[in-house]
């Protein structure tokens, strides 16, 4: 199981106490932020995509969508996100579940500006049902982040 893995990975950080298994989905950031008790805003979302054949996540605000010119000029390639079936094969997490943490080998991870505005973020834990209250600095040092980006818009 995903949270088990995210746990285990987690505990070389002594913070894996802090994953929180929810009785309900959290599979959207709806959900999530309902699941959790906050805005959703502060769902930190992990998109999966491709650059080239090198899968990347990108970890973003909840209340944002990726900005395919921004993106473009990151990665000097147009977004394209990996398939729903194929997720879970290359990331090593299953959509709704999908977090930065114990992921498979070779995935880059990115977090995204939209998430600075905040003291405290929620990504997943490694379930549709779990979550993770985590400040800047521990995401950016749990997730071992390449670096901050700028790629993303508000939502419509």
């Amino acid at each position: 199981m995903s949270v088990q893995k995210v746990e285990e990975y987690l505990k070389q950080f002594h913070i894996e106490h802090k994953i929180q298994i929810l009785e309900q989905s959290s599979a959207t950031v709806e959900l999530a932020a309902e699941a959790v008790g906050c805005e959703p805003a502060r769902i930190a979302k992990t998109l999966s995509f491709f650059v080239g054949p090198q899968p990347i996540l990108i970890v973003t605000a909840g209340d944002v969508k990726v900005d395919n010119k921004k993106y473009k000029q990151e990665f000097g390639t147009k977004a394209k996100m990996i398939s729903f079936r194929d997720v879970e094969k290359i990331i090593g997490h299953a959509p709704g579940g999908v977090c930065p943490f114990a992921v498979n080998r070779g995935i880059k991870v990115y977090l995204d500006q939209s998430l600075q505005r905040f003291q405290t973020v929620y990504p997943a834990a490694g379930s549709g049902n779990s979550a993770i209250e985590m400040n800047l600095k521990e995401l950016k040092e749990c997730s071992k982040a390449e670096k901050w980006i700028d790629v993303c818009k508000k939502a419509e």
